[in-house]
């Protein structure tokens, strides 16, 4: 049997691109190693994480219902349970996942795929090995979390992403190496379900991708919520100890510091998972791992393609594997493919407040030469934020003076994940300043706080 498409890797990537091409006719396959689909995202990744932090703010609002005028007498945290509806959760979409590959005429191979050139596939199976023939290869491969060097992640004390999940109880204490996005995440949901949390960043600021005053009001908020936070600073001589894990810490004032807690999360990053697929028997060009792809994520060997978080100079997103799945598939296929746009791809951070961007910050709008216009709004003028209680943070717009083009958007507060949708889809129609300034925003939501956020580009906001 010749398939048209093989997609090595289940994970958002790649099963989306499996149902796209079933969808399109084309007679596909999907090999997973796993033996689950669904990928890091999944079953250790976005979908586990943001059901503990959903929690995590139900606990917090439990021991603070007294402020809107519930009386939750001794609220009892039952971390087994936690995790069991976390499981739950990801069960099911799992089955969702397999549904999808039946509905859409995936066939679905459990095993460890190997390119073997142009169009051969070999997949080592518990039954055996056996080499398919393809028109078409998609690697959606995806990524695992990086170690530091002389490190070994164990279930329990030093952690990455994937057994920091799998914790059976509330650490009293947790130290955590790296501040993008992964580690403030978990900073937030400790920290709100009980434990003593620093965080230690060797760059100068946290979630250092997003605009520098997004940072400054998430380490103000951290460090209000007493979330210890050190910049700047560097861990070494990682060692375990009789009760948890200890380090030395070269503090950006030039100080040395050792510092110990119950558990350690290293979150510095995530390497692509490229090494074993057999990339050496192909043209495939990478940089450091990465592999090097066309606008329509064409490698450079002639029908094998790459999406997500193995690509060379994309965001490591699930939503961005997606997209890039959809332009591979359309391409292959012969269908109209428009190639991801790199300044509107949406980021979202589910600290306590949120985080959402897309496009430029003003320190690069600036240093692409635009004359930069900014206009900003801060939640506590919002008046659905005072009904919330959740008044930290701002809405941030990023705009060119001479045609009012958005640059960029920069959102930390309440559901900034989702209201960032909003300038996405402003971004990718093209509308201007001008176009928002002119769009009715229903009172009181949110969301009028990026209408307001929009009108203060020319210092027009009523609220402020």
């Amino acid at each position: 049997m010749t398939y048209d498409l093989i997609v090595i890797g289940s994970g958002p990537g790649g099963y989306s691109a499996a149902v796209r091409a079933g969808q399109y006719g084309l007679k596909t396959a999907i090999i997973e190693k796993d033996g689950k689909l669904g990928g890091t995202c999944l079953h250790v990744g976005c979908i586990p994480t943001k059901a503990l932090l959903h929690t995590a703010e139900l606990w917090s609002f439990a021991n603070h219902s007294s402020d809107e005028g519930i009386t939750i007498e001794k609220p009892v945290l039952d971390f087994p349970k936690v995790n069991a509806r976390k499981n739950g959760i990801v069960t099911k979409h799992a089955k969702g996942v397999e549904f999808l590959m039946k509905k859409n005429k995936v066939d679905v191979i459990v095993g460890f795929a190997t390119i073997k050139g142009p169009g051969k596939v070999e997949v080592k199976t518990d039954k055996g090995t056996q080499v398919l023939e393809t028109k078409n290869i998609l690697i959606a491969s995806g990524s695992e979390a990086r170690m530091l060097p002389g490190l070994t992640p164990d279930a329990d004390r030093i952690l990455t992403n994937i057994e920091i999940l799998n914790l059976t109880q509330v650490p009293k204490s947790l130290m955590i190496i790296g501040a993008g996005a992964v580690g403030v995440e978990f900073a937030s949901m400790f920290k709100r379900f009980g434990s003593e949390v620093s965080i230690f960043e060797m760059l100068p600021r946290l979630v250092p991708v997003e605009d520098e005053e997004v940072s400054k009001e998430l380490e103000r908020v951290f460090k209000k919520n007493k979330i210890r936070v050190e910049t700047g600073a560097k861990c070494s001589d990682i060692e375990k100890t009789d009760t948890g894990v200890k380090m030395k810490v070269l503090l950006a004032n030039g100080k040395t510091e050792t510092v110990e807690a119950e558990k350690l999360l290293v979150a510095v990053g995530r390497s692509p998972n490229t090494a074993k697929i057999g990339l050496e028997n192909t043209k495939i060009k990478t940089d450091r791992g990465f592999i090097e792809v066309s606008p329509y994520q064409e490698t450079a060997e002639p029908g094998i393609y790459a999406i997500g978080d193995v690509v060379a100079g994309t965001p490591q997103l699930a939503h961005v594997a997606s997209s890039q799945g959809m332009v591979a598939v359309a391409k292959m296929a012969g269908k109209p493919a428009t190639p991801i746009h790199r300044n509107r791809i949406p980021g979202c951070t589910y600290t306590e407040p949120g985080i959402g961007s897309v496009g430029l910050t003003e320190a690069q709008a600036k240093a692409a030469g635009y004359d930069v216009k900014v206009g900003k709004f801060p939640f506590i003028a919002n008046s659905k934020a005072t009904i919330l209680g959740s008044h930290d943070g701002f809405v941030k717009v990023v705009a060119d003076a001479k045609y009012g083009e958005i640059l960029g958007v920069h959102i930390i507060g309440p559901q900034a994940y989702e209201l960032i949708s909003e300038a996405v889809a402003a971004m990718e129609a093209e509308a201007t300043v001008e176009t928002m300034m002119h769009t009715i925003h229903a009172h009181p939501t949110i969301y009028e706080a990026v209408g307001e956020a929009f009108q203060n580009v020319y210092g027009l906001a009523i609220n402020v």
